[in-house]
This record gives structure tokens, sequence and C-alpha cells, in this order.
């Protein structure tokens, strides 16, 4: 665990080996950017990346890994990161501390 207190969740470490298997890369990791925008002022981006950058931190945790880079690391100090697959659908969702209200999608926050 790093200083940010960033936590994978066993449900996000599963889904990204499938991707990882899938695509048949290994090396295949979860990029996460916290970028303006969305009903709450801030917006969670998420995509699929196997380029490290040098202002990039990266998470890993049972062969797999999660980029986060150091714009919106500050953002996500703390966070809880995890796949859920329910019946409103599947997707990757940042349980955030810092955040002060939230969409209900879960991809929009404010701070």
């Amino acid at each position: 665990m790093s200083m940010s207190g960033i936590t994978l969740t066993d449900g996000l470490i599963k889904r990204i080996k499938e991707l990882q298997a899938k695509d048949g890369n290994p090396a295949l990791k979860l990029r996460i950017m916290v970028d303006g925008g969305g009903c709450q002022g801030f917006e969670y981006k998420f995509s699929l990346d196997t380029e490290v950058k040098p202002d990039d931190e990266v998470f890993e945790r049972d062969g797999v890994g999660v980029i986060i880079d150091d714009v919106s690391l500050p953002f996500m100090k703390n966070a809880v990161i995890h796949f859920t697959d329910d019946l409103i659908g599947a997707h990757f969702e940042v349980q955030n501390p810092n955040a002060k209200s939230s969409c209900g999608c879960g991809t929009s926050f404010s701070v």
C-alpha cells in the first residue's frame, strides 16, 4: 500500500485478470483518471493501458496493476477501487472518501 492508501478489491483483481486473459496480455492495467466534467464537477475515466508514464503511480496486487496519474491521485486518496456486476450493469467503481457528493452512477463526484 502506498502513502495514498488506494485499496484494490478482490472483485477488481478478478475482473482485470479476466480482461488480461481475454486480451492475451498479462501487462494490461486499468488506468483511472479524474477529469473535469460530469454532473458533480469531476468524473472518473476508466481505460485499459499497458503504458506507464513518468507521472503515473502504479498500484499492484496479485499481478494486477492500476495506473493513476499524479494529477488525479490527490482526488483519490484512500479510495477503494472495485468492479461491480449487478442488476444495473457491470462497471468499475471508486468509493472515494474525499467526495462530498456523487451522482447515482458513481462516475461523477464533487470535492
